[in-house]
């Protein structure tokens, strides 16, 4: 036996080299929710600057061409507006609340799954909440991250309990309580949206832990994530002319 700094080893384990691996002193950095972020400030101040008010309201050439809008998507074939109305927010209230929402969600849910897997849960999110904001009002302009901020929610409600994390000791389920509260009492909030992002961040959460972490399969979560999106963007054009309205004459505002 040989003396080693780790103690008695063998003459030929002595002379093997050890590859070495180093641990992060703390999480990583949430790239991607600081880039979605910045994103959605930036389309914001373009969005002001094209005309719409800071109170609120809509209006200005970038909320009329990217608002959710059920009549522009299935006869307009607009279908652009399933993903640009994520990014848009009617006033700076509006905004304000869903970036800290996503701040303070995405800090904890991105440094868990990681950036990749981050990024796919938000944007199938994004789409599930087009669906839903369409299949509760298709004739109601929708703008806003509220959907995709809920899948967020969602799926960091899934990674928390899978890790042994109590929902409500850990304020989860009194956010979501609160939030759907104040969208149950506040007029002019999608809860076709907040339900249907909610559900599709739920469903992908799911996907990331079981199959990415649980069975080492990412590559099928990741498919599982897109295949929510595709499913939630069919849906929504679908629905969007369920109603049988029409475009013609109507003015896109909140």
């Amino acid at each position: 036996m040989t003396p080693t700094p780790v103690g008695m080893r063998c003459p030929e384990c002595a002379r093997e080299r050890t590859k070495v691996k180093t641990v992060r002193s703390g999480p990583s950095a949430p790239i991607v929710t600081q880039a979605l972020i910045a994103i959605n400030v930036i389309v914001f101040v373009a969005e002001t600057a094209s005309g719409a008010p800071l109170g609120g309201g809509g209006g200005g050439s970038v909320f009329d061409h990217g608002a959710l809008y059920g009549p522009l998507i299935s006869v307009g074939h607009q279908y652009q507006r399933l993903l640009f109305s994520g990014f848009l927010h009617d006033g700076l209230l509006h905004i304000l609340f869903n970036m800290v929402f996503l701040y303070f969600m995405g800090r904890i849910l991105e440094p868990a799954i990681g950036r990749v897997n981050f990024a796919f849960v938000y944007v199938a999110s994004l789409f599930a909440g087009s669906f839903g904001a369409l299949l509760f009002q298709p004739g109601v302009p929708t703008v806003g991250a509220s959907g995709a901020c809920f899948g967020v929610l969602g799926a960091l409600m899934v990674v928390a309990r899978y890790r042994g994390i109590s929902i409500w000791q850990s304020g989860l389920g009194l956010t979501l309580l609160i939030n759907i509260v104040f969208g149950l009492t506040y007029s002019g909030i999608s809860i076709g949206a907040h339900i249907g992002g909610f559900v599709g961040g739920l469903i992908c959460g799911w996907l990331v832990v079981e199959l990415g972490e649980r069975r080492r399969l990412p590559a099928a979560a990741l498919g599982g994530c897109v295949l929510v999106a595709v499913i939630s963007i069919v849906a929504a054009i679908a629905v969007a002319g369920s109603h049988g309205l029409t475009p013609n004459g109507i003015s896109i505002g909140v």
